[in-house]
């Protein structure tokens, strides 16, 4: 193929242009021998410093209340009921009249024992004085001695039957006076069994109860693994008691609120329940308001334990993955140091670490989402807020300041991950509660069958499980509060014992 023409002002513009081309080319080519990747800035975080102290604890059981004294109100007379006097469910007083029988057979009985009374006591009369004239004539040998005793057991006859008409008065009066049927104690009362006008006999005797209000007595159950798992913290010196096992009780109401009187442990079954695996305790407390009521469930919280030298952190500190719990920490470089740690109890706001901490690290509380192994930190000291003060109102335009909004989130048996209809429930609970600004808490409750460790454990994955999701879904981790979990009576299939529930306000 004949090669083209190349006109002279083609070839003229050809070496016009090279040296242009092979400019463009080097510049371009120093251009990328010169770019350099951009730095990244250091993450803002905060951070607190680790400290060994004596951290109080205080484990917390779902309780019920029982009055001290419920007494059965019965007949204790057979006969019709004229009437009600009292009103049910109301306070009623020691002597106060509850329920009023009809008088009028047993007032007869009263009348006729009376008048019984006054013949034994006529004929007493009459025999004493035929006693009386008969021992000076016996002294006279007038009378013989049978005589004389003929007229002295007459005279001790009459006696007697004067004091056993006086006894049968005595009973028909008492008869008469069950007729009108008061209450023994102080108390509040229950509703009435039976109808005005039944007729009462020992078959349908129970009329109502009325329970004494205080002292109130509140009973909890602790499982076996777990005082178990005390013993062994107390023996190893992780755990410390109150002198004398004499812990201080605490009542959470059921709107959060503590109870203004506290109590003691008054007794300790000794007896093993093997349905519930649980050993019965009971504590009194005084209730002189009436605020509790027989059959109550409130909280429970034992004041006194100590957990010696230990290290707390803030909840959101901590993180969870696939492969446990973990937190970030700041080194000496201020880079970020992934960190993973044994965690124990929950005390207020914070987390027991029981291992893979010590004392003066840096560790990050806010920020953390954010990290990486080996990032530049900015660290500003972590200020801890008071939970009041994270209850405040909102200063926003939206929102209410009184929010009672809660929702309950359940769990598949023995898993801690959140279901498609669970997360809806999360994501429903935190678009109620982005513009409200008191704070959250969540509340997760263990199995009390089993191994009690493993169901706390598993509790508490489940609360972190809904701290996050609500994080995710844009909540303040600030406003977040975990409680310690609380143990229920049933198996881990149970409802009672797989739910987490989230309460605002509170």
């Amino acid at each position: 193929m004949p090669l083209p023409i190349v006109s002279g002002t083609a070839r003229a513009l050809c070496r016009i242009a090279a040296p242009s081309i092979i400019a463009v080319s080097l510049v371009t080519g120093c251009g990328k021998d010169t770019k350099t990747e951009a730095v990244k800035p250091p993450v803002d975080v905060t951070v607190m410093t680790t400290a060994a102290r004596d951290v109080p604890v205080a484990p917390v059981y779902v309780a019920q209340t029982q009055s001290s004294q419920a007494v059965n109100i019965q007949a204790r007379v057979s006969g019709f009921l004229d009437k009600r006097v009292y009103r049910e469910g109301s306070v009623v007083k020691k002597g106060q009249v509850l329920f009023q029988m009809d008088q009028k057979p047993f007032q007869a009985q009263v009348d006729a024992q009376n008048a019984a009374l006054q013949r034994s006591q006529a004929g007493l009369q009459v025999a004493k004085a035929n006693l009386d004239r008969t021992k000076p004539l016996t002294q006279q040998n007038a009378l013989s001695q049978k005589d004389l005793d003929d007229a002295q057991g007459q005279y001790e006859q009459a006696a007697a039957a004067v004091e056993q008409a006086k006894a049968q008065l005595v009973s028909s009066q008492l008869n008469l006076s069950y007729t009108t049927i008061r209450s023994p104690v102080d108390g509040v009362s229950s509703y009435a069994a039976v109808a005005d006008g039944t007729y009462l006999n020992p078959q349908n005797a129970q009329l109502t109860t009325v329970s004494v209000l205080t002292p109130m007595w509140i009973n909890f159950s602790v499982s076996e693994n777990e005082m178990e798992r005390i013993r062994d913290q107390v023996k190893r010196g992780l755990l410390k008691l109150p002198d004398g096992s004499q812990f201080v009780v605490e009542i959470e109401m059921v709107d959060g609120s503590i109870f203004p009187f506290k109590g003691r442990i008054t007794f300790a079954d000794p007896s093993y329940n093997s349905a519930t695996g649980t050993f019965l305790l009971r504590a009194t407390v005084d209730n002189p308001d009436g605020v509790l009521r027989p059959n109550q469930y409130v909280r429970t919280r034992l004041v006194g334990a100590t957990l010696p030298n230990a290290i707390t952190v803030p909840q959101r500190a901590v993180q969870q993955s696939a492969k446990g719990h973990f937190v970030w920490v700041v080194n000496k470089d201020n880079k970020a140091e992934l960190r993973p740690v044994d965690v124990g109890d929950w005390t207020n706001d914070d987390w027991v670490i029981s291992n893979g901490l010590k004392p003066g690290e840096n560790v990050v509380v806010d920020g953390g989402v954010r990290l990486a192994a080996g990032a530049d930190v900015k660290a500003t000291p972590y200020k801890a807020t008071p939970v009041a003060a994270r209850a405040a109102p909102s200063t926003g335009t939206t929102g209410t300041t009184n929010a009672t909004a809660g929702a309950s989130v359940l769990f598949a048996p023995g898993k801690a991950t959140l279901d498609a209809a669970a997360l809806n429930i999360v994501r429903a609970h935190a678009a109620a509660v982005m513009g409200i600004g008191t704070v959250i808490t969540i509340t997760g409750y263990a199995d009390r069958t089993g191994n009690a460790q493993a169901n706390v454990d598993l509790a508490k994955r489940r609360a972190i499980a809904v701290r996050d999701a609500l994080v995710a879904q844009g909540v303040n981790p600030e406003r977040i509060r975990l409680l310690p979990p609380v143990s229920v009576t049933g198996t881990g299939a149970d409802d009672e014992a797989r739910r987490v529930d989230i309460a605002v306000g509170k």
